[in-house]
């Protein structure tokens, strides 16, 4: 088995066509085929299954996809540590982040990292926060960046900065014009959250038990999986909600959410590396840009 296979059953897998995975990696698609026929032929697996003129995985394919790209992954760190040495000019720097430090605060930092080293280049993915610590258990990034809290011996964990966490709700609801409620009050309204993992909803339940309410108490109508959807289902008349001042502060500026007077602790940002791993320059790059020593 060879890199160029795993990288080929990879794009095939994720574009599930051969010829413009072949496409993607600017070869011939006999050459993408032959890959992984032999592939599958060395080790007597079925990857696909060829359906009309597309190809879906099989079980033994959807198995292996995790592992290869962990693989391809360790292989992209492992370039990286001998192109240092040419001084990062060159390189890919793989970085996971869950949605809210995606969307609204790391972007910045990236665009002053890619300002200042153009060669690298950073491959962002997002997930939620449990999501992320995996990724960084795993190999499959460098740095993780996460708004919830992970205790995990094997990780680092440092706070980078402090976001503030809100209550709001649509136009129409009772607590829009209230000047004031109290803890108690909260489990008279329904709740849209985020799903659990999330960063997000893991800070609110840690509120909610700060004022001496039960998680499961509270009367949760939908449970979505981004922070777009939560704001739009809130913004649409579906109960409470609790965000990032960051998600949150545009629809309220259009009028669109109204802030609820009680106030949440504010949460911590944290940036996760693996103990064991290598640490390149690149990341320690980029938490210089962004002031982590």
């Amino acid at each position: 088995m060879t890199l160029d296979q795993l990288r080929i059953f990879v794009a095939v897998a994720e574009r599930q066509h051969v010829t413009r995975a072949a496409e993607a990696l600017n070869m011939a698609q006999s050459a993408a085929s032959a890959s992984i026929v032999a592939l599958e032929g060395r080790h007597g697996a079925k990857l696909f299954h060829r359906v009309g003129r597309g190809i879906e995985l099989t079980e033994a394919g959807a198995l292996f996809l995790p592992e290869a790209c962990a693989v391809l992954a360790r292989a992209e760190a492992a370039e990286l540590v001998l192109s240092e040495l040419g001084g990062l000019k060159r390189g890919t720097l793989l970085v996971q982040a869950s949605q809210t430090i995606a969307s609204y605060w790391l972007p910045r930092h990236l665009v002053a990292f890619r300002r200042a080293h153009p060669g690298i280049d950073v491959r962002l993915t997002v997930g939620n926060t449990s999501q992320v610590a995996m990724a960084i258990h795993q190999g499959l990034a460098e740095l993780g960046f996460v708004e919830g809290q992970v205790d995990d011996s094997v990780l680092d964990n440092e706070v980078i900065t402090r976001d503030r966490m809100l209550i709001v709700v649509g136009s129409d609801h009772p607590w829009a014009e209230r000047p004031a409620i109290v803890p108690a009050n909260l489990v008279d309204s329904a709740w849209v959250l985020r799903e659990a993992g999330s960063g997000t909803r893991s800070a609110f339940e840690a509120a909610l038990d700060g004022f001496g309410i039960a998680p499961a108490d509270l009367p949760v109508a939908l449970v979505l999986p981004s922070n777009e959807s939560v704001r739009a289902a809130v913004e649409a008349g579906m109960g409470a909600t609790a965000l990032s001042a960051s998600v949150a502060v545009p629809s309220i500026e259009a009028g669109l959410l109204h802030p609820v007077s009680l106030a949440l602790p504010d949460r911590d940002f944290h940036v996760l590396r693996h103990r064991e791993r290598y640490r390149s320059r690149a990341a320690g790059a980029l938490l210089e840009i962004i002031g982590v020593a």
